[in-house]
């Protein structure tokens, strides 16, 4: 295969900048999806593990990163297929989002986002809801956005479970980096009920979910008292035993209680155990207090999502050591966020809070913003370029804990790369390429 190569940089006229960039990547795609290995050079090559390097290349085989350096440093072998950009980052990802589960159309067929039946829902699995189609999908990846971190939206107390996805993939099996990431939960107005329902009140809620986790302690109290032996059954049960027990059936007629699987209480077990984070969406301090206050008394793994109102708490945040997906930085400043600001992601970093950007959940079309927006704001408002870059990359990746695998341009870590023809967070840049695991899966300029 013959090496294909262009100069994607600032200095080549707009126009003929998007046919070259279209021409270029429309030539290696075919070659790349049948595994071809890639080289992508920079002018300017972040890679959120070091200062920036100037005129480095990423050299990937086999969808995996072989090499990262300067071009006098990493030399691009004759039959590997190249693209340049005048900037060159990791794959951005969206720290908390709904895309895939929410749909373009606004109509009750592509909005799966939200179950309004009940306000209690762990055991909603976002792997089953997930979309790998949804145009929304196709639409943020061609900003650069190669992870998503997304699921069931805020709006009940216990709304479902979240997954991690590559914005690539022809069924959630083939996109899935992480099947269960978090058991989304909400507190404030907007999982309020009226007309009597409950939880009508902040008290309500709280009670509600302390006695769902108490009922879940329970449940997995029992379920370890009556562990089996080896093989999943008591010594003498026999291999019948052995077969029920597998199945989340009863090792005997005295037990077959006990040992019922509840999908319900085995999801907030999961949580109990530390096994999953409880990603709490509230916004107001007393909501924010209060997510606190649960994650000290049952000893779990807290992540604040908007929490708009975060820097009124760095102290308590800070010292329950817990990570905050911030809001979108343009959200509107309405209802429980009448007293964000710009500001709140550069103060919780200052801070020595752990910080990420998301896009968040959008109730209306066209049903989600684009988290390279939101980190430009943010940029512009306290948060350093670098720091902001880190906030959609490394930083994320990191709270997530997929940072083995994404989130900065090492060796051995997944060959997702996004290619720009200028400073990602100026609004007459553009995204001209996009590469996940190895393969370009966008070309066109946005």
């Amino acid at each position: 295969m013959s090496k294909t190569t262009g100069t994607l940089g600032p200095r080549a006229p707009r126009a003929s900048h998007a046919a070259l960039v279209t021409i270029l990547i429309g030539v290696t795609i075919v070659s790349a999806a049948h595994g071809q290995d890639l080289a992508i050079r920079g002018a300017t090559l972040h890679t959120m593990v070091g200062p920036p390097i100037r005129d480095g290349v990423v050299l990937i085989r086999d969808g995996k990163i072989a090499a990262v350096g300067s071009a006098a440093q990493v030399a691009i072998p004759a039959d590997v297929a190249s693209l340049e950009a005048a900037v060159v980052t990791p794959g951005l990802i969206d720290a908390h989002s709904v895309v895939g589960l929410t749909g373009q159309f606004n109509q009750s067929h592509d909005q799966d986002q939200l179950e309004r039946s009940e306000a209690m829902q762990p055991e909603l699995r976002a792997l089953d809801a997930y979309n790998p189609h949804e145009r929304l999908v196709e639409w943020v990846r061609g900003f650069g956005v190669t992870t998503l971190h997304t699921g069931h939206a805020p709006g009940e107390l216990i709304s479902g479970q979240t997954l991690i996805v590559k914005t690539a993939g022809n069924t959630v099996d083939q996109a899935v980096l992480v099947s269960t990431a978090a058991v989304a939960a909400t507190l404030g107005p907007g999982a309020q009920k009226a007309e009597g329902k409950s939880p009508g009140t902040r008290g309500k809620m709280m009670a509600m979910l302390r006695g769902e986790l108490l009922k879940a302690q329970a449940y997995a109290e029992k379920r370890a008292v009556g562990a089996r032996a080896p093989g999943g059954a008591r010594a003498g049960d026999g291999p019948d035993a052995a077969a029920r027990a597998r199945d989340g059936g009863a090792g005997g007629d005295n037990d077959e209680d006990e040992a019922k699987r509840d999908l319900r209480l085995e999801t907030l077990a999961r949580v109990l155990s530390g096994e999953l984070p409880l990603l709490v969406t509230c916004n107001r301090a007393q909501d924010i207090a209060s997510a606190l206050r649960l994650a000290r008394e049952f000893r779990i793994r807290l992540w604040l999502d908007s929490a708009a109102e975060a820097y009124l708490l760095t102290d308590d945040i800070k010292a329950a050591g817990v990570p905050v997906l911030v809001h979108p930085t343009m959200a509107r400043a309405s209802g429980d966020m009448e007293n964000m600001t710009f500001e709140n992601a550069a103060r919780l970093r200052a801070a020595g809070i752990p910080i990420a950007l998301q896009s968040g959940y959008e109730s209306y079309v066209p049903k989600t913003r684009v988290v390279l927006y939101e980190a430009g704001w943010a940029a512009a408002n306290g948060l350093t370029f670098e720091q902001a870059l880190a906030a959609i990359t490394i930083d994320a990746a990191r709270i997530l804990g997929v940072d083995d695998r994404i989130g900065s341009l090492e060796v051995g870590k997944d060959g997702d790369v996004a290619l720009y023809d200028g400073d990602p967070f100026e609004w007459t840049a553009h995204c001209v390429g996009v590469v996940i695991d190895g393969h370009i899966v966008s070309d066109t300029p946005r």
